[in-house]
């Protein structure tokens, strides 16, 4: 663990640190909070302290030097506990946020320049296919009880519109329109709902998951317990959980986004690489992303090896 030899700065402490983390994560949707709020808890431990407010403290009371060289020992450190590069960068990602506003609001004048750990992104961007999402289906083949039609209309969600986890289990009951084919969904990084068309065999499922639930306004997911009861909003660890159940079942070895890249797969393959097409589907804002969607799919680096080989 590592001490930061804090130099005290009043204004950091006029303001108060706690004021700070409140502006800085003000209007971030919940999961981002979360997120973020486990990355410094993370960050107190390692300094030693036993707040995050106080880790907020003591990084941005350390001066420009302090904080960047213990942002660089916390680093290496994250890496020799085996953590993925992604969630190493995403850990350094809220550090420098925080650092970031508290410069715009004036209480400091360094940045942290701290960076990220290099990682191939999207290695995997296959899932498990078309094949994969129909035997998870099949899983659930001949289950006439609740939570059988809730788990089937969470699959049909996550692979017929290639959602993300967070954006399944936002919806109320309230975003639906089964009538009109319609779902507001709150997609990554936005501030409004954008109306997204329900496919028949979507419809089908909510519909059948809805006559156990019931019409009324609120979560549109629940958890359930032994008796088949919903007990308030079904989290994102726990959809996590209820995909790798259905998994276990087939021996699949599967979990949520993997179905919303089987999703995306399959979308190029339907449209001949239509990549601006597949991109309104998928609603990713860089469109470059689905190019490594396209290569991964095409495998061209594996058909220019065979060139060179031959």
């Amino acid at each position: 663990m590592q001490a930061l030899a804090v130099i005290e700065r009043p204004e950091v402490q006029r303001r108060g640190a706690d004021e700070l983390l409140e502006a800085w994560l003000a209007g971030r949707s919940p999961q981002t909070v979360d997120a973020y709020r486990r990355d410094l808890a993370d960050f107190a431990a390692y300094v030693s302290v036993d707040s995050p407010g106080r880790a907020a403290e003591s990084l941005l009371g350390a001066g420009a030097g302090e904080a960047n060289l213990v942002a660089l020992r916390f680093r290496a450190a994250l890496l020799d506990r085996g953590l993925a590069p992604a969630t190493v960068n995403r850990k350094l990602a809220a550090l420098r946020s925080l650092v970031k506003v508290a410069r715009t609001v004036g209480l400091i004048t360094f940045s942290l320049d701290v960076e990220n750990v290099r990682s191939q992104a999207y290695r995997d961007t296959r899932g498990p296919g078309v094949e994969g999402y129909r035997s998870l289906l099949g899983a659930l083949q001949g289950r006439s009880d609740a939570k059988g039609a809730r788990d089937r209309a969470i699959l049909h969600l996550l692979f017929d519109l290639g959602l993300r986890r967070a954006e399944v289990v936002s919806l109320d009951r309230e975003h639906l329109d089964l009538a009109g084919g319609t779902g507001s969904v709150m997609g990554k990084g936005r501030r409004e709902r954008i109306s997204l068309t329900l496919p028949g065999p979507t419809c089908e499922a909510l519909a059948a998951w809805l006559a156990f639930r019931g019409e009324e306004d609120g979560p549109l997911f629940t958890s359930m317990d032994h008796a088949g009861k919903g007990s308030g909003r079904l989290t994102g660890r726990a959809l996590h959980q209820v995909v790798q159940a259905i998994g276990r079942k087939v021996d699949l070895h599967v979990w949520p986004h993997g179905l919303r890249h089987a999703a995306i797969t399959t979308a190029l393959d339907l449209t001949a690489g239509d990549v601006r097409a597949v991109a309104r589907f998928s609603r990713h804002m860089d469109i470059r992303v689905l190019g490594r969607y396209d290569d991964n799919r095409e495998d061209m680096a594996g058909r220019v090896a065979c060139l060179v080989a031959g």
